[in-house]
């Protein structure tokens, strides 16, 4: 991997920098402040074009025709952009998520908020099946009982119906309880996470399926009906993953990667203190029976195989396929473990097949996400600003062929036929 350029946080965004979504020729990257938009029209070196000041983490960003929304996960004294902090004790504070109209990508409209009970820490998308109305599937967890708006089991997401047409009119509809037993107890031995909520959720409507990685448990979901999300796979990992933390399907929708997000981002587990298992991707075959039955079964973990120091936050977090037929190939973001490219077409025998490492100390967190977009692979880091990558043409020669008019990590799209 080459590193092109970097454009620095600046202005009113200088919190932590968060995800990104790509429509046209443009790249909408979530800060913890806000959102910038970037013009990718000059793909090795993008300009920042808009700056939107709206404070609220974490400000994780979908984008579908002229709709965008916005995750809010910290407590506000209002749902505006000019709010402040607020304790979640207060029953007055407010969390969920914006909606902005972005038919004008240099000018967004705040047009709409819906509060959605423990705030929206992140959030995916999912078209109805005739274009007319836009589900939002709203990820949260953590309930206390001192929380008035987040009061614990938690089990289930929170579902908003947006009119395309009329966002507006956006509205909550559903909230279906996911884990009737309670999911996972945890184990505080092992760091592992309570089930109270998931953590994020990835839809690919194509195929009627959504992934869950909710803390304690992994889940597959028939979203045939996008209201009513029925659980039809579930599976732990009560040896190895703490933290379900996020889900990305292959092209084919027969694999799955989760993430384990060991120590909520800040443990340095690349060090090789922490087993190759621990703080890993777990690639999972979707196994379907003749019977009708789904089965998801771990097949392997991947890690990236460097060792790095005590000093660098090193964990799994958010990346995307790189859209090469006939290939699993996936670039992701490790925090200051860097920007990994590996290969899981054999779901046994993944393996690393170009890297990025910035070295210690030159981000304050590393990099949060990166995803592959049109030629390139775009990198939005917590510390230093957004990043632009080239891989080399033998890992993606093909993919660089591919167009794609838009990228939502957590709302997937096949390519090719």
């Amino acid at each position: 991997m080459t590193h092109l350029s970097n454009q620095p946080k600046n202005g009113a965004l200088l919190g932590t920098g968060s995800d990104i979504a790509f429509q046209g020729k443009y790249a909408f990257a979530g800060n913890y402040d806000g959102f910038t938009v970037y013009d990718l029209t000059d793909k090795e070196n993008p300009e920042q074009v808009v700056q939107v000041s709206c404070p609220g983490s974490q400000n994780d960003v979908s984008v579908y025709k002229d709709i965008l929304v916005l995750s809010t996960d910290s407590s506000r004294s209002d749902d505006s952009c000019a709010s402040t902090s607020m304790p979640a004790t207060e029953k007055a504070a407010w969390e969920g998520i914006k909606i902005w109209d972005i038919s004008n990508p240099l000018a967004p409209e705040y047009v709409k908020s819906i509060e959605t009970e423990c705030g929206s820490h992140t959030h995916s998308l999912a078209p109805a099946k005739d274009g007319r109305n836009l589900y939002a599937y709203v990820s949260s967890y953590s309930p206390n009982t001192t929380y008035p708006d987040c009061q614990p089991p938690h089990d289930f997401v929170s579902i908003v119906k947006i009119p395309v047409q009329r966002p507006t009119a956006a509205a909550l509809v559903a909230t279906p309880n996911l884990f009737p037993d309670g999911g996972y107890e945890g184990d505080p031995d092992r760091r592992a996470s309570t089930t109270s909520g998931c953590h994020d959720v990835t839809t690919y409507a194509k195929y009627d399926l959504a992934a869950g990685a909710c803390m304690g448990d992994g889940i597959l979901m028939d979203i045939s009906n996008r209201e009513r999300p029925r659980v039809i796979s579930r599976v732990r990992d009560t040896e190895n993953f703490a933290f379900w933390h996020s889900a990305t399907f292959n092209n084919d929708a027969t694999k799955i990667v989760f993430t384990d997000e060991l120590g909520g981002g800040g443990l340095a587990t690349c060090t090789g203190e922490y087993a190759p298992e621990l703080g890993a991707n777990g690639i999972y075959d979707i196994k379907r029976s003749p019977f009708g039955k789904t089965k998801l079964e771990l097949a392997s973990y991947y890690k990236i195989p460097r060792i790095n120091t005590a000093a660098e936050n090193c964990v799994a977090h958010n990346g995307s396929l790189i859209p090469v037929k006939g290939k699993d190939l996936m670039v992701q973001s490790w925090y200051q473990g860097g920007v990994s490219v590996f290969d899981f077409t054999d779901s046994d025998n993944p393996r690393e097949v170009a890297w990025f490492d910035r070295g210690e100390g030159v981000s304050s967190g590393g990099t949060w996400s990166t995803y592959y977009y049109n030629g390139y692979a775009y990198s939005n880091d917590l510390g230093i600003g957004f990043d632009t990558f080239d891989i080399d043409d033998s890992i993606d020669g093909p993919a660089e062929k591919v167009r794609q008019n838009s990228l939502n990590p957590q709302m997937q799209e096949r390519f090719g036929r």
